[in-house]
C-alpha cells in the first residue's frame, strides 16, 4: 500500500479552486412509476429537450430516483451522511448493484468492514456481487486507514516548502476504470487522521479532485449523529461535494422510522424534503416519495 502511494506526489503549478454552490430550485412535477431503464438511456423528457445521453444516472432505488427533476448529473460527488443503522452502506451497495446490473464498471473502497461482510450484505438482498465480478464490472476492496495516514504524512513531509502540492490517492487497480465508486468511509479515514487535521483536509481535497478527473460519480460515505449539526467532521467535505444526501433514523416516542432528504444537489432540481423509507428484507431500500413522516 506504501510503496503504491510513494508514486502518487508530483508537484504542479498554484492553482485557485473556485467552487460555486450555486443550486438550481425548480419546481418539480408529479413523480411517475419508476423507470428501471439502463443509465445510458436518458428520460423521455430529456431527449426531447435535445441533451446529451448519458448526462444523468439514475440510482436504481426505487422512490428516490423521482425526487429528483433529472437525476444526478454524471461524475458528480455525493456525500451520503447519517447515523448508526440508517442504511448508507445498503444504499451505496444497492446503487452500485444497479449500475454493475446495468454494465457499468463499479468499485466499493471499504475502510471498514471486510469485503465478505459486504457480499454478505447483499445477498441478504437477493444480490449476487460474485457474478458482477466475475465480469469485471464489480470490484470490492479492503484498504487500511493507517496505511494511508503514514503514506500521506511521509509525502506532505517530503514536498514540505513547495508551492503547492497533490497527492493524487490512486487506490483504484491499473486496469479498472470505475464509473461509480463509493468510499465507506470518510470517517474511517478521518481517524487515522487524529492530530493531523491540516493532513486530513489535504487529503480529502486531493480525493474529491482525483475522481472529478477520472469521471467517476463518487459516492461518499460520512458518519453522523442522530441529530447533526454538520454533516462531515471537518465541513470541507460538504463544501467539496457537489451532492449531500441525509438518511435519518427519527424518533417519535417510542418509534423509530427511516427517512431520507436530498439536502444539496448542485445542476439539477430536486424536492426539498424528508420523506419515509424502509429497508426492505430481499429487496433494498425503498423510498416513499409520496408519504409524510409519522
Amino acid at each position: 500500500m506504501i510503496d503504491i502511494f510513494k508514486r502518487l506526489l508530483k508537484k504542479e503549478s498554484e492553482e485557485a479552486v473556485v467552487t460555486s454552490d450555486a443550486e438550481a430550485e425548480k419546481d418539480i412535477e408529479e413523480p411517475g412509476t419508476h423507470d428501471h431503464q439502463p443509465d445510458t438511456e436518458p428520460p423521455k423528457e430529456a431527449q426531447e429537450k435535445g441533451e446529451p445521453e448519458g448526462e444523468w444516472v439514475k440510482t436504481g432505488i426505487e422512490g428516490f430516483d423521482s425526487l429528483l427533476e433529472r437525476g444526478i448529473p454524471r461524475g458528480a460527488a455525493i456525500l451520503i451522511a447519517g447515523g448508526p443503522g440508517s442504511g448508507k452502506t445498503i444504499f451505496c451497495l444497492q446503487t452500485l448493484n444497479y449500475a454493475a446490473t446495468h454494465g457499468e464498471k463499479c468499485l466499493y473502497m471499504t475502510f471498514e468492514e471486510g469485503e465478505e461482510k459486504l457480499r454478505k450484505h447483499m445477498h441478504d438482498f437477493g444480490w449476487n456481487p460474485e457474478e458482477l465480478e466475475k465480469k469485471g464490472l464489480l470490484v470490492i476492496k479492503r484498504f487500511d486507514p493507517f496505511d494511508v495516514t503514514i503514506s500521506v504524512e511521509a509525502m506532505l513531509e517530503k514536498a514540505r516548502g513547495e508551492l503547492s502540492i497533490e497527492i493524487t490517492p490512486v487506490l483504484i487497480p491499473d486496469d479498472f476504470k470505475p464509473d461509480r465508486v463509493v468510499v465507506d468511509s470518510l470517517s474511517a479515514i478521518a481517524a487515522g487522521f487524529i492530530g493531523s487535521e491540516r493532513s486530513y483536509r489535504i487529503y480529502i481535497e486531493q480525493l474529491f479532485r482525483y475522481f472529478e478527473r477520472m469521471g467517476a460519480t463518487s459516492f461518499l460515505i460520512t458518519e453522523i449523529g442522530s441529530t447533526p449539526s454538520t454533516i462531515s467532521k471537518s465541513g470541507v467535505e460538504e463544501f467539496l461535494a457537489d451532492g449531500v444526501v441525509v438518511l435519518y433514523n427519527v424518533r417519535d416516542g417510542n418509534i423509530r422510522q427511516n427517512t431520507i432528504e436530498v439536502l444539496k444537489l448542485r445542476g439539477t432540481g430536486f424536492e426539498k424534503k424528508i420523506v419515509p423509507m424502509g429497508i426492505i428484507a430481499g429487496q433494498g431500500i425503498v423510498v416513499y416519495p409520496e408519504q409524510e413522516i409519522f
